[in-house]
């Protein structure tokens, strides 16, 4: 079985009895995360309880293929229906789940987490086919998710927000729903005394923060400036912050770029197509970003962006470490950018 985008927020709130295995997969690995959480919990209320929920990994299941149903088979001490989160797998591990499937065990609840897959994947097809199965997406969350998940925060702590600062904030957020959230849950500790959000205060907290950390590393990029990209990636892991975060957000602001150069080479002014983009620049961000319009060309936009997405796609193949791969994407678009800037 699969659910459909829109089908998500209902399943998570009542899931499927007769999905014993449920696949949640997609770009944005902090959502993906979040809804692994909120899935388990609907049966363990402890996530750290050793006799009720067990972790496994790609590694245990190699070594050991019988290992998902011998878990899946045991009988918690104490009783109460079991949790077998599942966590960074791949194609590899399809033989795996498909067998599983066929052939059922126990009564866990048995909960997968996974990146990105293509339509054509054989674990996702495996799971979708199945009728004890479930496929679930997480797709990156759009501007109205993000200002959703701002309201949802901020009701939780009783607080007012005003409207300019969620717009700030919905054009500072969004690369990963954790991040996302942890920012919010910042800026809320720190309203929490006033009882409402301003703009001041969503600048002062999100704008000093890990969202300014990663777009200190993006208009690196953007200007071709490879030491400055070095500091700010050293300040970005100081802070214990992910490069691929900022690698996913470097895929959407050139995404922004591209599009708006595509408008201007049909004939539109570049306000014009500045202001078409959803969601809209934060104002003092809209100065930077025409500069960065003129000092890109189109055909060079392309590449860019092409150096980011096969870099996004290698960073979930295992292959390699993914903050190396994405390091090496920046200074590669980094360094392309200063070369046009010699011509």
């Amino acid at each position: 079985m699969k659910l459909k985008a829109a089908q998500v927020e209902n399943f998570l709130r009542a899931p499927d009895a007769k999905a014993q295995l449920i696949l949640i997969y997609g770009e944005d690995e902090g959502l993906v995360r979040e809804r692994a959480v909120r899935l388990a919990k609907t049966v363990v209320g402890d996530l750290k309880d050793p006799f009720r929920v067990v972790d496994l990994g790609a590694s245990q299941l190699k070594e050991d293929a019988s290992r998902l149903r011998d878990e899946a088979a045991a009988i918690s001490f104490g009783g109460g229906r079991r949790v077998i989160r599942i966590r960074d797998i791949g194609e590899a591990q399809t033989p795996v789940i498909a067998d599983f499937l066929a052939d059922p065990a126990g009564d866990a609840l048995i909960v997968i987490e996974a990146g990105s897959l293509a339509s054509k994947s054989k674990l996702r097809q495996a799971v979708e086919k199945a009728g004890n199965g479930m496929a679930l997406p997480c797709y990156a969350d759009s501007s109205r998710d993000i200002e959703t998940l701002i309201n949802s925060v901020m009701e939780d702590h009783k607080l007012r927000i005003d409207r300019d600062a969620i717009r700030y904030l919905v054009g500072n957020l969004g690369s990963d729903r954790m991040i996302s959230r942890s920012e919010l849950e910042k800026l809320a500790l720190y309203a929490l005394k006033e009882g409402q959000v301003t703009l001041a205060d969503a600048m002062a907290c999100v704008g000093d923060s890990s969202a300014r950390h990663y777009d200190d590393v993006v208009q690196a990029v953007s200007q071709g400036n490879v030491t400055n990209l070095d500091s700010a990636l050293t300040r970005l892991v100081e802070e214990g912050l992910n490069p691929v975060g900022a690698l996913r957000m470097m895929i959407g602001y050139f995404q922004k770029l591209h599009l708006v150069k595509g408008q201007m080479a049909k004939g539109t002014n570049a306000e014009q197509a500045m202001k078409s983009l959803r969601p809209p620049l934060f104002f003092k961000a809209a100065d930077q970003f025409r500069a960065n319009l003129n000092n890109w060309a189109l055909n060079n936009l392309q590449r860019a962006l092409q150096i980011l997405l096969e870099a996004e796609k290698d960073c979930k193949s295992g292959l390699a470490i993914p903050e190396t791969i994405a390091h090496r994407a920046m200074i590669k678009v980094a360094v392309a950018r200063q070369k046009q800037g010699r011509r």
